[in-house]
């Protein structure tokens, strides 16, 4: 294996805010509290460590959820040392996505453990434990149901309703069996095929099922794979969900923040409504809406008066749900967290939040660009080599890509850029003439000049299109490349399942990413077999 990065900012895919946050744009300061630099953890931890963390609360709900995952030691230093003050986190999160979706979500936990460990190295009197979050209250079902691997789209069809991750693993069957007939009968085959049959099969929740596969993955490793929809964790976080019902200031904040964020140019991230909040039943997930002092629970008859909504949140604070707009303030609630790490979409909407964390009088964490990753895999790599293409070329527009490849092998000049200039000065000289005889013909000059000139262009089409059929077997390879490795022209990060690579390398392909990953480097890491 080997590495070559590549400048963030060289990166076409990335998108404008996501470079000027990670490549620390002045104009972004205000809305984060810490600089994403070593000396900034220093500062966070200084102040984190005046912060009264719910520890004995937090360790007692993982022993609990541990219970029925497989322990390492690093897993149980790790859960035992989050007693200590001296001991924090630092956390990634993400939906459950079907067997982890796309590699991204791989990525995003291998930079949080390195964190975690060079954090440990620069500070050692603090220990840093890496955390993540399965965040299996979402209902969005169409937004994790699918995974692509082997050119193929994996789709778990169920009739789902409320959270996702109280979904029922029966209805997978059909899904597990279509990936096993697709792995193989390799040893990682059957190492993997063992992991999936423990996690799915053996487990009645999705939620619980995808906390087990992620802890298979990565216990060597001492990650913490935490569930936040737990009772208890939800009575710590109540009373700013009641400030929440009852004077509804999220929403206020959120958007004078992305009106700043707008003038600036970056567009809003994520949609706050008057209440943050979403109410949970078997099967069901709605919001909650206030209408003159009563609160309605949408889609059903659910209504409570003021002292009654109160009352159910006392009661039962495991049925409120925090959307996307407050569940960054329920985490850092929770965990003695340093740090997020995230991908450049979910910094954006972290990014619209520093107001409301102020508002909440809970500390802001730093926040962490996870790494993104280009993995070249061998056949790729001397299909590159073989048609003479460079990475650069293939970061590009596809069209863009395959006319610039023709011109440059092709022994004829195809393009007629010197002809439409020659014809330009031409009908320019035309002009003037026409313009000391007759001003009233000179539109008729510019008109015909505007026919030749496409006439022009109509023509250069053709001769490329004849390049095409002569270049038909390459071009077909040139596609296929830049579809692997950018597919649909974006990043393979976001697309591809880890699977093939894992089908490929085993435990090597962790291995490597570990051994690579740093995310408080910015470049964009590229990986070759």
């Amino acid at each position: 294996m080997t590495r070559n990065d590549i400048p963030f900012d060289q990166v076409p895919q990335f998108s404008g805010r996501d470079k000027a946050y990670t490549l620390g744009n002045p104009a972004l300061t205000p809305f984060y509290a810490y600089p994403l630099t070593l000396e900034g953890f220093g500062q966070v931890i200084g102040e984190k460590s005046t912060v009264q963390a719910p520890r004995t609360l937090l360790v007692r709900v993982l022993e609990e959820q541990y219970a029925g995952l497989e322990r390492t030691p690093q897993i149980d230093q790790h859960i035992k040392a989050l007693l200590q003050p001296s001991a924090f986190t630092v956390v990634t999160a993400h939906q459950p996505v079907l067997f982890t979706g796309p590699l991204y979500f791989i990525y995003k936990i291998v930079s949080t453990i390195n964190l975690a460990k060079k954090l440990g190295e620069t500070y050692p009197d603090v220990q840093v434990v890496p955390v993540m979050i399965i965040g299996g209250e979402d209902h969005d079902f169409e937004e994790v149901n699918h995974a692509h691997l082997f050119g193929r789209t994996l789709t778990w069809e169920a009739n789902a309703g409320g959270s996702v991750g109280q979904l029922h693993t029966e209805s997978m069957s059909a899904v597990l069996e279509e990936l096993r007939g697709l792995l193989g009968e390799s040893d990682y085959a059957r190492e993997l095929s063992d992991i999936l049959e423990q996690s799915f099969a053996a487990h009645d929740r999705y939620g619980s099922a995808m906390q087990y596969f992620v802890n298979s993955l990565f216990k060597d490793q001492g990650l913490l794979v935490l569930h936040m929809d737990h009772p208890d964790l939800k009575r710590e976080f109540s009373p700013h969900m009641r400030r929440e019902l009852l004077e509804q200031p999220s929403r206020a904040l959120v958007e004078e923040s992305q009106a700043e964020l707008e003038k600036l140019g970056f567009p809003s991230q994520a949609y706050a409504r008057p209440i943050n909040l979403f109410y949970l039943s078997e099967g069901s997930r709605e919001r909650i809406e206030e209408t003159d002092g009563i609160f309605q629970v949408v889609n059903t008859t659910l209504r409570f008066s003021r002292e009654e909504i109160i009352a159910e949140l006392d009661a039962h604070p495991e049925r409120f749900s925090p959307n996307v707009i407050l569940r960054p303030l329920y985490q850092e609630s929770i965990l003695p967290n340093l740090a997020y790490v995230g991908g450049g979409g979910e910094l954006a909407y972290w990014l619209e939040r520093r107001k409301q964390f102020d508002h909440f009088g809970i500390k802001y964490p730093i926040l962490v660009r996870r790494n993104s990753v280009l993995w070249i895999d061998s056949n790729s790599q001397k299909r590159m080599e073989k048609l003479g293409v460079s990475l650069r070329e293939l970061m590009g527009d596809t069209e863009e890509l395959v006319k610039d490849w023709i011109h440059q092998r092709s022994e004829q000049e195809l393009s007629l850029e010197q002809e439409r200039s020659t014809l330009h000065l031409m009908f320019e000289d035309i002009a003037q003439r026409t313009q000391t005889i007759d001003p009233t013909l000179v539109g008729a000059v510019k008109a015909e000049e505007a026919k030749q000139v496409k006439s022009l262009e109509q023509l250069e089409v053709r001769l490329v299109r004849a390049q095409k059929q002569r270049f038909d077997t390459e071009l077909n390879q040139l596609r296929a490349v830049k579809e692997k490795l950018f597919p649909g022209n974006g990043l393979q990060e976001r697309y591809d399942n880890f699977i093939p690579y894992y089908l490929k390398h085993g435990k090597v392909f962790f291995e490597v990413l570990l051994e690579n990953l740093d995310p408080l480097n910015t470049d964009f890491v590229v990986i070759q077999e």
